[in-house]
């Protein structure tokens, strides 16, 4: 089955109800393509006009909210790893929906949107979060595989610290985590780190 038929077997219809959404996308002034992970959220009074809401049930309304981008050098050293963590993503029968088979170099041609689990979902956002501002493609593919090994539960919390407490707290939230999972700048540890975690993927 190609990936189009298998999008619209598969895919198609549960995006819109997942607990967060991975975009295939474009940006202006970004190559192409880049991915963008999406919250679902309830409706509530901070909702913004520019948030996508969705009909849920033919009742409720819920609102994606975005949570990060990757694209360029920084996409390509972390997609074994973001296509590793999608893999896990299985239908109500605990059958893998294959998510992964977009994240290659045929699937990155499309334009799509994929459903997440709250598991995948918490950690790609947390990945996604926590790259940005970091030049170091050595610090973002190690903070990658750390937040991979995370469980649900833990990737869940450490992202709500850099989502839900005001603007001042997140942007604390994630300086302390990037330091945390991917040290600092310069530091001689890091390639050190990073080889041990290769070596026992």
């Amino acid at each position: 089955m190609d990936l189009r038929a298998h999008y619209e077997r598969r895919l198609a219809s549960r995006w819109r109800r997942a607990p967060y959404v991975l975009r295939i996308t474009e940006w202006k002034d970004m190559p192409a393509p880049v991915l963008v992970v999406k919250e679902r959220q309830g409706s509530g009074p901070s909702e913004q006009p520019s948030q996508l809401s969705l009909p849920l049930n033919g009742q409720s309304r819920s609102t994606l909210l975005e949570r990060g981008h990757l694209a360029g050098e920084s996409l390509r050293r972390c997609l074994p790893i973001v296509r590793g963590i999608v893999g896990w993503v299985c239908d109500d029968a605990g059958v893998p929906v294959g998510v992964d088979r977009y994240l290659t170099q045929e699937g990155l041609k499309l334009r799509l949107s994929l459903p997440l689990d709250e598991g995948a979902g918490a950690k790609l956002a947390l990945i996604f979060r926590l790259q940005e501002r970091v030049a170091n493609l050595d610090r973002v593919e190690l903070i990658a595989r750390r937040v991979a090994r995370c469980t649900r539960e833990e990737a869940a919390y450490w992202l709500s610290r850099t989502t839900s407490f005001g603007p001042d707290a997140s942007r604390w939230a994630l300086s302390g985590l990037r330091i945390m999972l991917g040290g600092q700048a310069g530091d001689p540890a890091v390639p050190r780190m990073l080889a041990r975690l290769r070596d026992s993927a």
